[in-house]
């Protein structure tokens, strides 16, 4: 089959994995990124890693590419400017949103509404209507269409979308209008609300359609550019893009369709962290990606993902499937300082980024980091990445005295307040997707990646009491691994909004084979052949008259065995389990969704030489680092000369090319047979 590169750009490092699918061998690679040009820092990874593998960029026949450009463009505000067509009498249907405001109280005081994504001198209005039936009520006029479209011209929109009243049931009127501007606005995108979500809710699908067309643009450009300068570089394998709900989705599907990768960054590790899963033996998983500028966890039951329908960016909530992901501004760059008002130590979410990055990278940074204090107290050696990336011990140190001056104590102490501060910071993320959804954390093993993962999982791992906690094989780029072994997705939905009492299944079985049938047709469209192709279904139910739906996976042949009857039992058990309790008021199936699904790669991860437990011949040197409150003696491991079976007792550092795992005191690491580090509490026997 070749060879895949999965490729992961974050804040600080991007992160490579190369892998040949026909003997499994694997290569890795990080390198700095370029925020002012991602492709710089792509292009630069990918010569590297091809010299390691001894390949021509040619020979890589999957490009396989997780990124933040679409997300980066909505919370930096840097979004194409949009001009919305809208019917006539709904001009202000972004202003008027919805009524829901962050925070308590004082947040109806307090918070600063957003400012749409569509300005409302760029937002216009069309004669003409479709009713809630998907009839014609009134034609469209297309004078004043071109009228219309002639003033959005005028005004300099980049790009257009085109979100009529009903059009979800019937989008023959968006569609023309869509043809008048590409006459009369040519070269501007176009974004038709029936084709990006064809689901009822006006507001949400305007705001998610609105959203597609401002970073659609953005996105076009970056992939266009990333497309020509891999050609230069020699490669004709296929360009696919990571999709926020873990599935992969072609470069041009991507390009017309962005609002389906806003999430795409975090997606790769949790479907990295399925794969180790999968390998391990491990079928529940709290994941705890901690990066250079934030940390994101997710939670896996029994190897699948949660997903929900919502994709949240900063103030932007889009109706995109994506996987249930929560982010926190806490990394290995997140900076540390002391409020002139309070003298509370606080860290982040503010981070040195990339550039100039923590004072121990020796780029100019000078402010104190997560980063230095690892440094300071001993738990990151001064060789990073192989010993090609050194870190400045003395300049860490500097950085983070100065939070020691302003609390009044002493150095260490002022470096472990830092590192407490921000393992309650991803501490609380980690409750938020598991306690706060019904789950308890004790039931399920905490996976750290991220260049900064492992540094942090055994602490977190006790704060959460989910044992063991797991350094992966290679953490750092799990990401990109995650990009390389995921598989083809897309999806459609519609929208149904009956009484259940008033649906039958034969109906539903009916509705759910076409649609599957237009997402087998767009997987065979992007070059996925037939017969690896698999569909699966779900179904939004709620009780009539709630605001939200809860959605359920099914399958034809249970619909036609259980009915009705077992898609209602299924609500109820999961609505208690979420919100434990249940109602007697009658149930409402709201849509219906069909996704199709390519081949999942079935890559074997390799296994290990069997040792005899004792890790000594992996032991570069004795260590002096600092925990629980004093210096300690510890061992510093190279991970690349472990075994299958070997323990490591705490305190000790397992260090490789991409990152660096901490065992405290207290803890023994167990190598497993795939290169697994399993911590959990107790000495070794």
């Amino acid at each position: 089959m070749g060879y895949r590169l999965g490729v992961d750009v974050g804040g600080t490092f991007t992160d490579l994995l190369l892998f040949d699918t026909s003997s499994g061998a694997f290569w890795r690679h990080k390198t700095p990124s370029t925020p002012h040009d991602s492709s710089e820092g792509i292009l630069n990874g990918v010569t590297a890693i091809c010299g390691k593998a001894g390949i021509k960029t040619g020979d890589i026949d999957y490009f396989l590419h997780g990124t933040t450009v679409a997300t980066n463009a909505v919370l930096e505000g840097k979004g194409s400017r949009v001009g919305l067509v809208t019917t006539e009498g709904y001009r202000h249907i972004l202003q008027i949103a919805r009524s829901f405001v962050p925070g308590g109280l004082a947040g109806w005081i307090i918070w600063p509404k957003p400012t749409p994504l569509a300005a409302l001198e760029d937002t216009v209005t069309v004669k003409g209507r479709i009713d809630a039936e998907g009839h014609e009520v009134r034609p469209l006029d297309e004078a004043d269409i071109r009228a219309q479209l002639g003033l959005l011209k005028a005004q300099g929109v980049e790009a257009v979308t085109v979100s009529l009243i009903n059009a979800y049931v019937n989008g023959a009127h968006e569609a023309r209008v869509g043809e008048i501007a590409a006459e009369i606005m040519p070269g501007v995108p176009v974004s038709l609300s029936h084709q990006v979500l064809p689901e009822m809710q006006e507001y949400e699908r305007t705001l998610t359609t609105v959203a597609n067309a401002a970073v659609r643009p953005v996105v076009s450009r970056y992939v266009s550019n990333l497309r020509d300068r891999l050609a230069g570089e020699g490669m004709t394998g296929k360009l696919s893009l990571l999709r926020s709900d873990g599935g992969l989705m072609s470069a041009q599907k991507a390009e017309e369709q962005p609002v389906n990768i806003l999430m795409s960054g975090p997606a790769g590790g949790v479907t990295g962290a399925i794969w180790v899963g999968r390998n391990a033996g491990i079928r529940n998983i709290l994941t705890l990606d901690v990066g250079g500028t934030s940390t994101d966890v997710a939670l896996i039951e029994n190897l699948e993902p949660r997903r929900q329908r919502t994709t949240e960016v900063g103030h932007l909530s889009v109706r995109a499937s994506a996987l249930d992901v929560k982010t926190v501004g806490a990394g290995g760059g997140s900076i540390a300082y002391v409020p002139e008002l309070t003298k509370a130590l606080r860290v982040g979410p503010q981070s040195a980024g990339a550039v100039p990055g923590p004072a121990a990278y020796g780029k100019g940074g000078e402010l104190p980091t997560v980063t230095d204090a690892n440094v300071v107290l001993g738990y990151l050696p001064e060789n990073l990445l192989g010993g090609t990336f050194r870190l400045d011990r003395e300049a860490s140190t500097k950085a983070v005295q100065t939070i020691a001056d302003a609390l009044g104590i002493d150095l260490m102490a002022a470096a472990r307040g830092i590192i407490d501060i921000v393992n309650e910071n991803m501490f609380g993320a980690l409750r938020m997707i598991s306690v706060q959804q019904g789950y308890d954390p004790r039931h399920f093993a905490l996976m750290g990646f991220g260049g900064a993962g492992p540094l942090h999982v055994n602490a977190i791992a006790r704060l959460l009491g989910a044992w063991p906690a797991v350094s992966p094989v290679s953490p750092g780029v799990l990401c990109a691994l995650g990009d390389a072994t995921t598989r083809m997705r897309t999806e459609t939905a519609r929208s149904f909004s009956r009484l259940a009492t008033q649906t039958e299944a034969s109906e539903l079985i009916a509705i759910l084979a076409e649609m599957a049938a237009q997402t087998r047709g767009e997987l065979l469209s992007d070059g996925v052949p037939a017969d690896e192709i698999t569909t699966e279904f779900e179904v939004d139910v709620r009780y009539a008259g709630q605001a939200f739906e809860v959605p359920l996976t099914i399958t034809p042949e249970v619909l036609e065995t259980d009915g009705i009857a077992g898609i209602l039992a299924r609500f109820d058990a999961e609505h208690k389990r979420l919100f434990t309790f249940n109602m007697d008021t009658p149930h409402e199936i709201v849509n219906l969704r069909a996704v199709a699904l390519g081949r999942a790669l079935d890559l074997p991860a390799a296994e290990l030489p069997k040792g005899d437990g004792n890790p000594a011949a992996a032991k570069m040197r004795d260590h002096t680092l600092w925990m629980d409150g004093r210096e300690q003696a510890a061992v510093i491991y190279d991970r690349a000369k472990l075994r299958a079976g070997d323990k490591i007792p705490g305190p000790a550092i397992v260090c490789e090319m991409d990152s660096t795992t901490l065992i405290e005191s207290g803890c023994v690491g167990t190598v497993d047979h795939v290169g697994n580090i399993l911590i959990n509490l107790g000495q070794v026997a």
